[in-house]
């Protein structure tokens, strides 16, 4: 009984440790989002669809219903950047900024401009690009599983601690209840998560 008890705790701290992710990608602030720089994966397969001539490698980051626009931008840079290297280069940046822009429109996340190339990104962000590149995720559940654990742990035993002493004073009674909401609402956030009620966006709170 304890052996299943056991192997079910881990198990959920593996999936709260994993939904952690998303919850690293939703309060990071702009400048560290990762779809809107220049080398991230939208400008990457932006640059294949306008160099092929092929827009087949964009559209898996819109929405079916912002197809027709960027078709239409597509075609307009296309004619664009048949004039000198500065046409192109002003084409292929109107059209990374119009598609980067309608991705995020799609997330339900403002546009705030392209970051230039080796832009910092979230560090949940590279760690899970990281591990879809290599193919290997039991180092970042590892990791993350581990420092969720030390945080839950954290904030409970504050708030443990601080219960004990909240009548003693106003004061103690405000430090117990500062420390009870932290923890209420660390763990409420992580459970939203990994029910999948938190959507995919790269942007604050």
């Amino acid at each position: 009984m304890r052996s299943r008890i056991r192997s079910r705790a881990r198990a959920v701290l593996s999936a709260l440790a994993v939904s952690t992710l998303v919850l690293l990608g939703s309060t990071a602030q702009p400048a560290l989002a990762h779809c809107d720089t220049m080398d991230g994966p939208v400008v990457t397969d932006a640059r294949k669809a306008l160099d092929s001539k092929e827009l087949a490698p964009v559209l898996k980051w819109i929405q079916s219903d912002a197809e027709p626009e960027i078709r239409a931008a597509f075609a307009k840079a296309l004619a664009v950047r048949q004039g000198d290297p500065a046409a192109k280069e002003l084409a292929d940046t109107w059209f990374f900024e119009t598609l980067v822009r309608v991705h995020r429109a799609g997330e339900g996340a403002p546009y705030t401009g392209l970051k230039s190339a080796g832009a910092e990104v979230e560090p949940g962000i590279d760690a899970a690009d990281h591990a879809l590149e290599s193919g290997v995720i039991d180092p970042l559940v590892n990791d993350l599983t581990a420092a969720v654990d030390a945080s839950v742990r954290e904030k409970f035993q504050r708030a443990a601690t601080a219960s004990r002493e909240k009548d003693a004073s106003v004061q103690a009674g405000r430090e117990y209840v500062e420390a009870y909401v932290q923890f209420i609402h660390y763990v409420e956030r992580l459970h939203q998560v990994t029910a999948g009620h938190v959507s995919h966006e790269h942007h604050a709170q």
